[in-house]
């Protein structure tokens, strides 16, 4: 995939501020992504899914869900995983013109006592990036390219297959790029293309899709995430690959 050029990103006079991006409703950003140096807790990536650390996680957080089924425990982290990292990188890419380091072997993570991620971090503010016309494959080209595939990898070697990690995640990209872009309209184009810009298959076509329900245009998964298995867990509505699940509170 093609990118243009870019330049470091100043970080101004709000040096404990990642992105310009992260204030007002969205500040929230700032306890999911920071510097690495301002998370002296995180581990390396690399490390963390390596050497233990992934395994520890996914113990702490089975125990807080009743030992349920391994599979919806790796799941349900794996939301927390997709957001605190999608979210925040499209929210700097489309409202701050800001390029995010998020290649998986140069970031970091830290995790809640109970397991789930609690933030990444990231080497440095990243570059600017020009602001052009997109179809979603431009703002997240980078976490397609150098995050998601590692990710998908480590997670699929824990038990649960790559087309549920890639639809936990794609649930999050859409709903990254239609809060930066007006919601209305065709499904976007890194859903329903099969093919990435370079050629490649796209792991993310035909996860999310858009129906008309009830005199109401609704986003719906490809395949279920599981959480209906985890005790105390909310269903994700209508959003819901199954429709037995759709109206459980």
């Amino acid at each position: 995939m093609a990118s243009a050029q870019h330049h470091v990103v100043d970080p101004g006079d709000s040096a404990s501020v990642l992105s310009p991006a992260f204030a007002g409703e969205h500040a929230w950003c700032n306890e999911k992504m920071a510097l690495s140096t301002d998370l002296p807790d995180a581990v390396p990536l690399p490390l963390f899914f390596g050497d233990g650390g992934f395994k520890q996680a996914i113990d702490r957080y089975a125990e807080t869900c009743g030992n349920s089924d391994r599979r919806a425990v790796v799941s349900m982290w794996s939301l927390y995983y997709f957001s605190a990292l999608s979210i925040p990188y499209v929210l700097a890419r489309r409202l701050a013109a800001q390029e995010l380091p998020v290649a998986f072997d140069g970031m970091t993570i830290a995790v809640q006592e109970n397991g789930l991620p609690r933030a990444f971090g990231v080497p440095h503010r990243g570059r600017n990036a020009e602001d052009g016309a997109e179809d979603g494959f431009e703002a997240i080209g980078p976490l397609l390219e150098q995050h998601l595939p590692q990710a998908v990898t480590k997670l699929n070697a824990s038990g649960i297959s790559a087309k549920l990690c890639w639809n936990n995640a794609a649930v999050y990209l859409d709903y990254a790029l239609r809060l930066t872009r007006p919601p209305e309209g065709p499904d976007l184009a890194v859903f329903v293309r099969g093919c990435l810009p370079d050629g490649g298959v796209n792991p993310l076509c035909g996860s999310v899709r858009y129906v008309e329900e009830d005199s109401e245009r609704v986003a719906r998964r490809k395949i279920c995430c599981l959480r209906y298995m985890l005790p105390g867990v909310q269903s994700c509505g209508k959003l819901c690959a199954l429709p037995s699940q759709r109206n459980v509170q």
